[in-house]
């Protein structure tokens, strides 16, 4: 992994990009918080903005694009509302492709039972924390301590660890300002993009996979598109090591990379060129 100040933009090298992309065709997986839409206060304010919108549209009728969150798949796709598009949920474990065809990870099923009671107890343990939330998913629980005192973030992973303890087929995952409790399995947002790619016929070197995602989460899928494919971090404000290949500053470069891989697709090389310039 590299610091994520030493890797190269994405923009500033669009040329050295489309050498790799030369001859392939680009499969695309992207996170949603504060990678198509910023980090917000509230995480039910986090709406795509139309411009967003429009832009991964026209990218998702040239080539395959995946939308793969840790939010829960109802919500996602209610924030995204775009057809023909992919849509991965809770990290991977609910998945729904084109058509309504479904994908709910076996073994993380089996463990919602266990859930429902971490869920219940994260609650209990919670109610005195001014400012912890609590978000159930389908395949996790949420903790989110954006709003909590700086001197009581270590009462709630207390809670959490305590918790879990009770729970060891669940495991924590961290992302920006929340805590995740899930099945302590081997799936993640990697395991996902990987299931996606060979369900969707794209698992082959004529296509070329890339991952655009910001947080702790996406690493998995960069790591798992290492040697085969394409991770690109958005910066944001954190300073994190990073298994990424290149970089995006903001969801802003997020949605001009999405004008020129469009542009690609289209075959207006020209126009594309003349957009990174001016980028």
């Amino acid at each position: 992994m590299r610091p994520m100040r030493e890797l190269p933009s994405a923009l500033e090298h669009w040329e050295g990009l489309l050498r790799r992309m030369e001859g392939r065709e680009v499969a695309l997986f992207l996170d949603y918080d504060g990678t198509l839409t910023p980090i917000v206060p509230r995480p039910e304010d986090a709406r795509l903005s139309d411009a967003m919108r429009a832009t991964v549209a026209a990218l998702s009728r040239r080539c395959p694009v995946a939308i793969v969150s840790g939010r829960d798949l109802p919500a996602l796709k209610d924030f995204v509302r775009l057809e023909g598009t992919c849509y991965a949920g809770s990290h991977g474990f609910d998945i729904e492709r084109p058509g309504g065809q479904a994908f709910q990870q076996p073994e993380g099923l089996a463990l919602l039972p266990e859930l429902d009671a971490a869920e219940r107890e994260l609650a209990e343990g919670l109610a005195s924390v001014p400012g912890a939330g609590l978000e159930r998913k389908r395949f996790s629980v949420a903790v989110h301590w954006r709003h909590v005192e700086e001197a009581r973030v270590p009462e709630v992973e207390r809670v959490v660890a305590e918790v879990l303890a009770r729970h060891p087929r669940l495991r924590r995952s961290g992302g920006k300002k929340v805590f995740e409790v899930r099945p302590d399995i081997d799936w993640h947002k990697g395991r996902a993009v990987e299931w996606l790619l060979r369900e969707l016929g794209l698992a082959h070197e004529g296509v070329l996979p890339v991952f655009v995602g910001d947080d702790l989460t996406d690493e998995d899928a960069f790591e798992a598109l290492q040697g085969r494919g394409l991770g690109l971090v958005v910066r944001g404000d954190e300073a994190r090591p990073t298994a990424a290949d290149y970089a995006l500053e903001d969801v802003e470069e997020v949605r001009r990379l999405l004008e020129l891989l469009t542009a690609r697709a289209e075959g207006r090389g020209d126009d594309a060129g003349a957009l990174a310039v001016h980028i």
